[in-house]
Order: C-alpha cells, then sequence, then structure tokens
C-alpha cells in the first residue's frame, strides 16, 4: 500500500497561485498514474490531472487547463499541483491518489484510484 500526504493548501486572494504538493512513501511500485481530484462542499469529487511517474505524461480536466499544471519529481516521489489565476470557485478539499492504470486517459475518475490523501484545504477569497 502506498501513503499519500498532500501539503501546500490555504488560503489565497483571487489571482494568486498556490503550489501543492504529494509525498508518496511505502510500496510505490504498482501505481503507474498519480491523480488531483478536488472536492467543494456539497458537490462531487472533481478530476482535476493526472500524470504518469515514468513519461510524465499529462492530462487536465478541460475547464483547467492553462492555469493549473501537474508535474511530478521522481527522485522524490512528489507530486505536485501548480495553481495559478486561482477564483473563489476553486475553493475545494484538493486531493492526490495514486492508480494502477498504465495511461494518464485511463485515469480520469475517482473508481480508478486505488489510494488516497488526506486532502489539504484551498481557500480562495474574492
Amino acid at each position: 500500500q502506498v501513503q499519500l500526504v498532500e501539503s501546500g493548501g490555504g488560503l489565497v486572494q483571487a489571482g494568486g497561485s498556490l503550489r501543492l504538493s504529494c509525498a508518496a512513501s511505502g510500496r510505490i511500485f504498482g501505481y503507474y498514474v498519480m491523480g488531483w481530484f478536488r472536492q467543494a462542499p456539497g458537490k462531487e469529487r472533481e478530476f482535476v490531472a493526472a500524470i504518469k511517474w515514468s513519461s510524465a505524461t499529462v492530462v487536465y480536466a478541460d475547464s483547467l487547463k492553462g492555469r493549473f499544471t501537474v508535474s511530478r519529481d521522481n527522485a522524490k516521489n512528489t507530486v505536485y499541483l501548480q495553481m495559478n489565476s486561482l477564483k473563489p470557485e476553486d475553493t475545494a478539499v484538493y486531493y492526490c491518489a495514486a492508480s494502477h492504470r498504465i495511461a494518464t486517459k485511463l485515469a480520469l475518475t475517482p473508481d480508478e484510484y486505488a489510494s488516497w490523501g488526506q486532502g489539504t484545504q484551498v481557500t480562495v477569497s474574492s
């Protein structure tokens, strides 16, 4: 089992930026794709982005392209989510997750992920 710990959330004004980190530890082998999701109060968990460990192939939610960037550092077993031009509607708990899927395009829904972090709160004030 892999353990995932997110960090970097907080309160930011609209137009600001935040960088989330997700550190993976434990049995990482076999988890090929890392994803970011978010969940706002009263809403379903929403796909944000995913990245493949080996090739850095990425996929984004269409609505977030251009503002969010996902990256990884294999040496640190860490995945990042850089969020720019933040809007109040970006307010949510952000989760990272690990998937056994071998391609990012196959890991677009929460059901495709086997392990989850505890989440980090991002609040964007207007």
